[in-house]
């Protein structure tokens, strides 16, 4: 950087103002200049730290580390490479190097290549907007923004409202947004997604994979926002008095954005065919205060991360070797401590600690699976491990509590794993491999998995799809999965790459990295194929009978486009079954308890139960309650002492005021009602009390709702009575109150108001 920014600094001159020379002279007197010494040790190993990679190689000119990029990323012979027309040769020598073919591209504009003139003609056709110099932007925009999207959601990503996925709703919302300019009304985004897809599914064939969920995804993205798009449209229409010197408030910017889902960047977008700006300052301050408030809300412990020391650690030691697979005990050597969020040699009986082993049979937290407990134990020390952590990828370290003698590094040690809760664990993780198939078979491939967790008492499976399960579709889902368990199949694994694997139809989690092999999991056997084959690293039963019964006992939206279903298998599920029953039980034993008693009511009351024998007892109490609520509000209206009725006439009117006690406020539409054809041309003005509450609820015949407004009315009384405000009808309305004393009050002054 320099202080000048006008001054120009000549990439074909040297610029030498700092330390060069002084680190030149120390390359000479190490004797070596180019390919090794300490300053391209020091290089490689600053930039992997900075990158969190294990290692990087230092190049000595940018073809070779061209060609190396082109390696990695698996450009070969005969591979077509496209490169700018106007370049130096090396990189041209960078593709030759690798057997490959440049491809000069010839072209000053990226959208006159073939992918995107395709895409642009077909959201020509869709919003039925020609192609022109007023609309060009706009198609451009939406083919850009489309691909942007398709491919983020083809990584794993689902539109929300942080972090990465905010990113992408920006990005649709802005290409939905010039869809809409062009005066389309329905869904575009999806309907061009083929289009894109025939396009480039060669190149990136992730779009094959994921199209059902980018289709769903798109389109119920692109709903939802034509729908806050006209409200947030007619609020910043509305806002445009306020704009001063051509330039909106921040504040209603910030309305616009926290209320309606609309970024600073889109509102900034529409208003700049208006030759209007945003008070950005302004805007920022707004979201400050936001930020400012979130935070005072926010309860959090204080601590701050101690993922540091791991990365720190990571750089000593080589990957722990995991022996799960095969092994429930193993031996090992004690390589780290720490206590306290310190790196100790030695730990003593009752403290809390994190050791590291050269190897282990405990599992480490990941892939929604979660670590193994058990024992770690010698001659001298007994340690309770209450989890195992994956840190750094390939670090396992347990977490327990000592609870005899003490440890030091560089011990021999045994690891035992809690054999019962790892069986657990391995059942419920190997039925969300069939759970996930199952459901995508059921509700459609859009399905795909967005987080799951993998207890030994239970299990949850987060996917994508936008509504709930149906009762039909639940059936069928634990119907496929019990079919595959009960076909007592082998499990299998192997280790292949992630190429190999995904040709053989193996789901990968999508925004998950694999390395250079991968574990493929093989459940259900199904004619010459696999009903289930996944990527994971977790660990599996040998034979699905293991799983056991299987049931999806409960299930919920956690986001947009996401839903959560919980499910148990084996004991727990029998434990759960009979718990439920036994709620059944004592659930039928009161309503059985509830229905005699509100039988015995009615017969004091000389009415005869209206009771069917073929509908079940809570439909039953549901009827009999009906039928003696209504004979006790029957009773009050025939009961003069507690139907209080008086009619005056006002001009040539009736006001009938009525007072109706231990009478249910609900039910007051059927009073007015029968008091409106009583007195044929008036109003009628009727209060109950019931309990400690008081109703209100005024009617107005049709001949005189043009002169008087029964909401206006009703409001009158609700203040005096101690309720708030009220609604309803010109012709009827009704409110609520607390104060039974101040009832002839209200009766009064609604009265003035008529007169």
């Amino acid at each position: 950087m320099t202080k000048n920014k006008n001054k120009v600094i000549n990439l074909h001159e040297p610029h030498f103002k700092g330390n060069e020379l002084k680190y030149l002279k120390d390359c000479i007197k190490s004797t070596w200049v180019s390919t090794s010494g300490k300053y391209i040790n020091k290089f490689e190993n600053k930039i992997a730290k900075f990158t969190r990679v294990n290692n990087a190689i230092y190049c000595i000119n940018g073809t070779h580390a061209l060609q190396i990029c082109l390696n990695v990323c698996g450009v070969s012979r005969d591979d077509e490479v496209i490169v700018p027309t106007l370049t130096f040769v090396a990189p041209i020598n960078a593709v030759s190097y690798n057997n490959a073919k440049p491809v000069f591209m010839d072209c000053d504009d990226n959208y006159n290549i073939d992918h995107f003139k395709k895409i642009i003609e077909a959201s020509s056709d869709i919003t039925k907007s020609s192609i022109n110099r007023k609309t060009i932007a706009s198609h451009r925009v939406i083919s850009d923004h489309l691909r942007a999207s398709s491919f983020l959601i083809a990584e794993g990503i689902l539109p929300s409202n942080e972090g990465r996925g905010y990113v992408l709703r920006r990005i649709m919302r802005r290409g939905m947004r010039h869809a809409h300019s062009l005066g389309s009304k329905s869904p575009v985004f999806y309907k061009l997604f083929n289009v894109l897809l025939s396009e480039m599914k060669n190149s990136y064939p992730e779009l094959e994979t994921g199209k059902d969920l980018i289709v769903e995804t798109l389109r119920n993205e692109e709903e939802k926002f034509s729908s806050l798009l006209e409200r947030g449209m007619k609020i910043l229409d509305e806002n445009l008095n306020k704009v001063k010197d051509n330039t909106l408030p921040g504040s209603v910017a910030f309305k616009l954005y926290d209320t309606y889902g609309f970024p600073l960047d889109l509102t900034a977008d529409i208003l700049r065919i208006k030759n209007i700006q945003v008070d950005n300052v302004a805007f920022e301050k707004e979201m400050e205060k936001s930020k400012a408030l979130a935070r005072a809300n926010w309860k959090g412990s204080g601590d701050k991360s101690v993922e540091e020391k791991w990365f720190k650690i990571r750089e000593e030691l080589s990957p722990t070797e995991f022996l799960g697979y095969e092994f429930d005990k193993a031996e090992g050597v004690v390589l780290k401590i720490s206590k306290n969020n310190k790196f100790v040699d030695s730990a003593n009986n009752g403290d809390e600690i994190e050791i590291i082993t050269n190897q282990t049979p405990f599992y480490g937290e990941s892939g929604g699976q979660v670590g193994d407990q058990g024992i770690i134990f010698n001659s001298n020390c007994k340690i309770n491990i209450t989890d195992t952590q994956k840190k750094m990828g390939d670090l396992f370290v347990h977490i327990g509590k000592i609870k005899k003698g003490s440890i030091k590094i560089g011990q021999n040690v045994n690891l035992e794993i809690d054999v019962q809760k790892r069986n657990n664990s391995k059942a419920n993780h190997s039925a969300t491999h069939l759970l996930h198939e199952s459901l995508r078979r059921t509700l459609g491939k859009h399905v795909t998995q967005k987080g799951s967790l993998v207890s030994p008492e239970r299990l949850r499976f987060d996917f994508s799809h936008n509504k709930p399960i149906e009762k039909e579709e639940m059936l069928k889902i634990n119907k496929i999965v019990n079919k595959i368990v009960e076909g007592s199949t082998e499990v299998q694994t192997r280790i292949m790459t992630p190429k190999e694997a995904i040709k053989m139809g193996a789901l990968a989690l999508f925004g998950e990295k694999y390395g250079e092999e991968v574990r493929v999991v093989f459940m259900g056997k199904e004619s010459n194929s696999f009903f289930s084959t996944e990527l994971c690293g977790g660990t599996h039963v040998k034979n699905t009978k293991e799983v056991g019964k299987f049931k999806v006992i409960n299930q919920s939206s956690i986001a947009s486009g996401v839903r959560r279903v919980e499910a148990l298998r084996d004991k727990q599920l029998m434990e759960y079954e009979k718990s439920q029953q036994q709620d059944k039980s004592s659930k039928e034993k009161t309503t059985k308890e509830q229905l005699e008693k509100t039988k015995k009511e009615l017969l004091n009351y000389k009415v005869e139960p209206d009771f069917d024998e073929n509908k079940d007892l809570v439909e039953n109490l549901k009827n009999l309650n009906k039928q003696l609520e209504k004979i006790k509000i029957q009773n009050v209206i025939k009961d003069k002492n507690k139907n209080k009725i008086q009619d005056k006439k006002i001009g040539n009117f009736t006001v009938r005021q009525q007072i109706l006690s231990d009478f249910p406020p609900k039910e007051l539409r059927s009073v007015i009602d029968q008091g409106k054809k009583d007195i044929k041309k008036g109003i009628v003005i009727s209060i109950s009390t019931f309990e400690e509450k008081v109703g209100v609820a005024i009617g107005v015949s049709n001949d005189l709702v043009s002169k008087y407004d029964a909401v206006e009315l009703v409001k009158i009384a609700s203040e005096i009575l101690g309720g708030k405000g009220g609604g309803g009808r010109k012709d009827f309305a009704q409110a609520g109150g607390a104060n039974k004393e101040k009832i002839e009050k209200a009766f009064k002054a609604i009265t003035d108001k008529i007169s």
